[in-house]
């Protein structure tokens, strides 16, 4: 009996020691698992992570393949859309010479006719030699190698310092001086040097269709009365035909560009007359919205008044300028030379300097 009693105890002490080193080796698996776990995210973190990153920056790295595929296509098909620009350009100028003016001539009055002849002649000289610069002029680059000029940052892709202003583009692949927009249109940034050509561009552009559609008005309700009678009873010939729906292209076209490029007019308008950049529009409203939270005013450097920056912006000096300047065509350069931004002579005040 008493042997019994010894080989139970013993069995239950087996039994007891066997689940007391499961239990030790359980913990050991977690506490050896738990380690590797930390161990992991503290690799993680020592390689991705980065105090600036939030969920902007995240979607853009989402976004990334998706950005890169819009700028190669963009680059290549920049040629598509300047010779869009000018074959839709072309035709409705042929429209208005074989189809427009003979009514004009043959039915307004002498006063009128001479008034169209000059004003259409003038809007169109001024659409070609505005989108002619705009297309050819360089926008400029940062000058590499001087160190008298102020420079705010040091470009990421570029790795150069970058004046106030001027920004990567990267269709391009290289820094842009006061940059806007990469126009896929001209195929061509706009910048400090040809930014002004861009504007004038859109502004006569705009004036331009708006001139077409109202003067081709009666011509196109006839026409399209015409079309849809022809569907009817076919009375009419082939040459009458195309000439009416010449004229119902010419309307529909010049009406749809005339109210989306009057928007885009518009809005640069407000932003020249602000002191600033469609680039610049969206770093200003962040540090605006940053300069309230902590009590401060935040005032745009390069803001020198509405009709001041207007001014400056089309290069009007003297009242002879708005002649020459603005109601002519004129090559004439942009004030300074995007590097430092400073007031010029004439819209100096106090020598107050808009250079960060």
């Amino acid at each position: 009996m008493r042997k019994r009693l010894l080989q139970m105890c013993g069995t239950m002490r087996l039994m007891l020691r066997c689940c007391g080193l499961g239990r030790r080796r359980r913990s050991r698996l977690l506490h050896r698992a738990a380690t590797y776990w930390t161990y992991s995210k503290l690799c993680a973190n020592s390689l991705l992570y980065n105090s600036f990153t939030n969920s902007d920056v995240l979607l853009d790295s989402l976004f990334e393949p998706i950005y890169w595929l819009v700028d190669h296509v963009t680059r290549w098909f920049g040629v598509v859309f300047v010779v869009l620009v000018i074959v839709l350009t072309a035709t409705i100028v042929l429209i208005v010479y074989v189809c427009m003016l003979p009514v004009i001539v043959s039915t307004y009055p002498a006063g009128w006719v001479a008034w169209h002849l000059c004003y259409g002649h003038w809007n169109l000289v001024q659409i070609i030699f505005h989108y002619y610069k705009a297309v050819r002029t360089l926008p400029g680059q940062p000058t590499q190698g001087k160190s008298d000029i102020p420079m705010v940052s040091i470009c990421r892709k570029c790795i150069n310092p970058k004046p106030p202003r001027a920004h990567h583009c990267s269709i391009c692949n290289r820094c842009i001086l006061k940059m806007d927009h990469h126009c896929p249109w001209l195929n061509n940034c706009v910048g400090h040097y040809n930014h002004r050509y861009f504007f004038s561009f859109c502004l006569f552009m705009t004036l331009g269709c708006i001139y077409c559609s109202v003067s081709s008005r009666e011509m196109f309700v006839d026409a399209y009365l015409t079309i849809n009678m022809a569907t009817v009873a076919p009375t009419i010939s082939f040459r009458e035909k195309a000439f009416h729906k010449s004229i119902i292209y010419l309307w529909v076209l010049c009406s749809s560009v005339a109210l989306a490029l009057c928007g885009l007019t518009l809005w640069h308008m407000v932003l020249i007359m602000c002191g600033e950049t469609s680039i610049e529009r969206h770093i200003n409203k962040k540090e605006r919205q940053r300069q309230q939270q902590k009590g401060r005013v935040f005032r745009n450097p390069f803001h020198a008044g509405k009709l001041n920056n207007l001014k400056i912006f089309l290069g009007i000096e003297k009242w002879s300028h708005y002649v020459t300047r603005l109601l002519l065509p004129s090559s004439h350069l942009p004030y300074g030379d995007g590097m430092v931004w400073t007031l010029p002579a004439p819209f100096t005040v106090d020598k107050t300097i808009l250079a960060i």
